[in-house]
């Protein structure tokens, strides 16, 4: 009969180590305590490492945003800086001097505006009077005319009275001419209050500027400027980096796509060895023709680890390379390594058999089980460095 070279391979071992391990008598032996954990069934994937990197949401220079020279710079490269924090001082003798002129004149254009609209309001008085005086003496004058045919009638009286209309009618026009004339000069000076209140505001934005403060907290990277510098709007003062608002970025090849998912959960390690999960963000429209890979973004969460983190840092991603499947698995503690073979130690009866199996893939802290083992079994996890088959085991709660 033909028999597969790997099957009978793993045969030959299987019984070499079975008669190296052969069983001791558990009363020769001293109970052990020992930790157990539950083979279980469960859903795993086959992951591929792609390199990533960490990218910072947050970083740039600040600039200038006022003409100026530089009294005083706060900040090293290396410094830690919170959102608001002074980063360097322009000189801001000259810019308050502006700002307290632009304030005189701002304070000449109300009382400009004051006087103006104090003349409005006479000139609307006058003009209300005027108007009073006409139509009264319109009155009379309809009075006298009406007694035309009366012995009553007097033609001097009537002349005389037609004069006063025509002389409150020139008032009329004069008090509205006034008036017109003061609501423009009033609409000047208002605009005029406009403008001293825009340039006030200005002043006082490019006082608050000569203070140039950091837009967001970061880590000094470079330092552009040094006191007695001139600095023009735009000219660069310090760079930042925001290192704690990180994202990962990293170029997926593009057969590896298919396994990804946007908000699709994967798990990263740092060169450190800390393991942590990440939330697939977005994924890139453009592939690198040369690479065939797409630049996908992943939001990652540290649980408020963010300590010794940079931007550019290299992380090892964990991407799908095949479906989900279930799969029997055991923790990868309780596996023992002999002469290129794997063994666990599995307790029934309060005894520790000493059992090979066959390992298939990995995922996680654990492996795949393709024989050997059945779901619910308790193999061993801690203190099986030690332990004899057939040894009497005390087990404890798992940790």
């Amino acid at each position: 009969m033909y028999i597969a070279p790997i099957m009978k391979a793993r045969s030959i071992v299987l019984l070499s180590l079975a008669v190296l391990v052969a069983p001791v008598s558990p009363a020769a032996q001293t109970a052990v305590s020992v930790r157990v954990d539950a083979v279980v069934n469960q859903a795993i994937e086959r992951t591929v490492g792609i390199i990533g990197r960490l990218v910072a949401l947050q970083r740039g220079v600040v600039a200038a945003n006022t003409r100026g020279r530089v009294a005083e710079v706060r900040v090293q490269v290396g410094d830690r800086v919170e959102k608001g924090d002074l980063l360097a001082l322009l000189d801001r003798d000259r810019l308050a001097w502006r700002r307290d002129l632009a304030e005189a004149e701002q304070a000449e254009a109300k009382a400009n505006l004051a006087n103006a609209e104090a003349r409005v309001d006479r000139a609307d008085a006058s003009l209300v009077t005027a108007k009073a005086h006409l139509a009264l003496a319109q009155q009379e004058l309809e009075r006298i005319g009406r007694l035309s045919d009366s012995v009553a009638f007097s033609q001097a009286s009537y002349d005389d009275k037609r004069l006063e209309v025509e002389v409150a009618q020139r008032t009329v026009d004069e008090a509205a001419a006034e008036v017109a004339e003061v609501r423009t000069l009033t609409g000047q000076y208002a605009a005029r209050l406009q403008g001293a209140t825009a340039a006030l505001q200005l002043a006082d934005d490019e006082l608050d500027d000569a203070a140039i403060r950091a837009p967001f907290p970061a880590v000094v990277t470079s330092r552009r400027t040094e006191v007695g510098a001139y600095l023009d709007l735009g000219d660069e003062v310090v760079g930042l980096v925001n290192d704690r608002d990180l994202e990962i970025e990293a170029d997926v090849p593009f057969r590896r796509l298919a396994g990804l998912a946007r908000n699709a959960k994967v798990r990263f390690t740092l060169d450190d060895g800390r393991v942590f999960d990440a939330e697939i963000r977005a994924i890139g429209a453009e592939e690198n023709p040369r690479t065939r890979t797409r630049i996908v973004r992943f939001r990652p969460n540290f649980a408020g680890a963010t300590d010794a983190l940079a931007d550019g840092q290299s992380v090892t991603l964990a991407i799908p390379a095949g479906p989900r499947h279930e799969a029997l698995t055991v923790h990868k503690d309780a596996i023992v390594r002999e002469a290129g073979a794997a063994f666990v130690f599995v307790v029934a009866d309060g005894l520790a058999e000493f059992r090979p199996i066959v390992l298939g893939e990995a995922s996680g802290d654990r492996f795949e089980v393709v024989e050997g083992l059945a779901v619910g079994e308790q193999v061993v996890v801690r203190g099986n460095e030690r332990l004899q088959p057939g040894q009497s085991v005390i087990t404890a709660d798992p940790s």
